[in-house]
């Protein structure tokens, strides 16, 4: 039982099973509330984290504006003579 394998692999399969299971049960917790009310809330909480989750792609579209912004400063420029 003192295999260096053993010491390793079990502690890190233990701390494994730990961290997933609150994972988990936070995503089927919801269906399990009797009280319509408060089952709802839950479903909103989740679907709020799942939009925090989300949000970098907001900051995708705000690159996108950057672009256009470039774009017409790049535009603006061609009209101006560079070898005068």
């Amino acid at each position: 039982m003192d295999s260096p394998l053993l010491k390793f692999v079990l502690p890190a399969l233990t701390a494994l099973a730990i961290s997933t299971t609150p994972a988990a049960a936070v995503e089927q917790n919801c269906r399990f509330i009797q009280a319509k009310a408060d089952r709802e809330a839950c479903y909103k909480r989740q679907e709020d984290e799942l939009a925090a989750k989300r949000k970098p792609a907001a900051e995708s579209t705000s690159l996108e504006s950057l672009r256009q912004d470039d774009d017409a400063v790049y535009r603006s420029i061609n009209n101006i003579c560079r070898g005068c």
